[in-house]
């Protein structure tokens, strides 16, 4: 075998192998006798067939298999002499042997690999938030579990801020009806800006059974493009106006919530815990996304096109996947998705391998532990994930890549920022 390696362009190359007409030739001898020590055809007894009947009536079919078997061998021992690591499938072309031999010659285009020289992660530089959940950060989230145990209590009154009116409504545009325009029971929530802007503000002052013609405009961002930056008029009549009232904070709430001892203040310690827990994970967030785009910028090199390609088709299936139909999806932002993807991988795949990281078992099963104690049964979700290989190695490379995480951390510069819980959550 004859190999010769030829760089194209950028990451492709072009290999040739040769592959002697004698190896062929002997490979295929050595199958039409096995076949003919077993072969049965009408007017000869078994395993009595010449040879010249076999070869004409076996011979073509032979070849064929052993050609293209030998060139999966070839191409596979070709790639380890010549230490090349292609990033995907190769294209495969015969061709003839420029010295007329009776060789076989192919040609196998593929591109490889590149070479990532990391660069030294003390180059970068991590803002990592600082928090301190407050008596005001858990006054307001109070506030907000209150709210969502509101009572509403119907009125006789003209409707005001913070009142929940239900209308019976027709919307036209220019006179005319259109689809979705017009409805019974609609209920709106006074200052929840819940509405196009200007229609609950018109609302205020209005009394049961009151009829009123409410001139707004959709916005021009409005999700139904045939509306958008349209102006609009909504007749409605008011039928029914209701106030809120809100749960006294207490040892009965508490208890609501599912908080049998301690009252309030138990309730208290516990939302504090859940606010941590979220502060915890948006911290992560945020870091790993400065350590990803940090990647990124320091380690610059040339992406394979084929994978990118192979990632596009799977984002397309995942958004295609998620929205339930064959929709049109934007060529070149997914290409720009993909080629992060990519070099991420990319990178990720070379510190594991030059600092030799793995996954301890204790800490897989740590993580699997975490997830499963979302579910009603854990230990069924755990037996879930440890049945299945392929599910568990899901598992293991969020984990490994928690571990390259920790190492880039271990290594980088990072800055503290002290942050307040709201500003830390405001963060996109």
């Amino acid at each position: 075998m004859q190999v010769s390696v030829q760089t194209t362009n950028g990451l492709e190359r072009k290999m040739t192998v040769e592959i002697a007409k004698e190896k062929i030739d002997s490979e295929v001898q050595t199958r039409l006798k096995s076949i003919a020590s077993k072969a049965k055809l009408a007017g000869f007894r078994p395993g009595k067939v010449p040879m010249n009947v076999i070869q004409s009536k076996y011979g073509a079919g032979v070849r064929q298999e052993v050609l293209g078997e030998l060139i999966q061998s070839t191409y596979v021992d070709a790639l380890k002499q010549e230490n090349l690591m292609p990033a995907g499938m190769p294209h495969i072309e015969h061709k003839k042997p420029e010295n007329n031999s009776d060789d076989i010659e192919y040609t196998a285009t593929f591109e490889v690999y590149p070479e990532i020289n990391l660069s030294d992660p003390k180059d970068l530089e991590i803002e990592k938030s600082a928090v301190d959940i407050t008596e005001q950060d858990i006054s307001d989230t109070l506030a907000t579990i209150s709210k969502q145990h509101v009572k509403w209590n119907g009125v006789s009154r003209s409707a005001q801020l913070k009142d929940k009116v239900t209308m019976e409504f027709d919307g036209k545009i220019e006179g005319e009806s259109f689809e979705g325009g017009s409805g019974k029971d609609l209920s709106v929530e006074l200052g929840s800006k819940q509405m196009i802007p200007g229609f609950e503000d018109q609302l205020a002052g209005i009394n049961v059974d009151e009829e009123r013609d409410i001139s707004v405009s959709f916005p021009e961002s409005y999700h139904v493009k045939d509306l958008a930056g349209k102006p609009v008029v909504f007749h409605v009549k008011v039928t029914k106006i209701e106030e809120p009232e809100l749960p006294e904070l207490n040892e009965a709430f508490a208890e609501t919530l599912g908080v049998k001892e301690g009252g309030i203040e138990a309730l208290k310690e516990q939302v504090k815990a859940n606010l941590q827990r979220e502060v915890e994970t948006k911290i992560k967030t945020i870091v790993k996304q400065q350590v990803m785009d940090g990647l990124l910028a320091k380690n610059e090199f040339e992406i394979p096109k084929v994978m990118v390609d192979n990632d596009i088709v799977q984002l397309r299936k995942q958004q295609q996947g998620q929205s339930g139909a064959d929709v049109e999806i934007d060529a070149n932002l997914l290409e720009n998705q993909a080629r992060r993807r990519v070099a991420l991988g990319l990178i990720l795949s070379e510190i594991i391998k030059q600092n030799e990281l793995r996954v301890e078992p204790v800490k897989l099963r740590k993580m699997v532990d975490s997830i499963a104690a979302g579910y009603d049964t854990p230990e069924e979700v755990v037996k879930y994930y440890y049945s299945d290989k392929q599910r568990l190695a899901e598992i293991e490379n969020l984990a490994l890549e928690e571990e390259v995480m920790d190492w880039v951390l271990g290594n980088a510069k990072v800055v503290e920022k002290s942050t307040g819980f709201k500003e830390l959550m405001d963060t996109a």
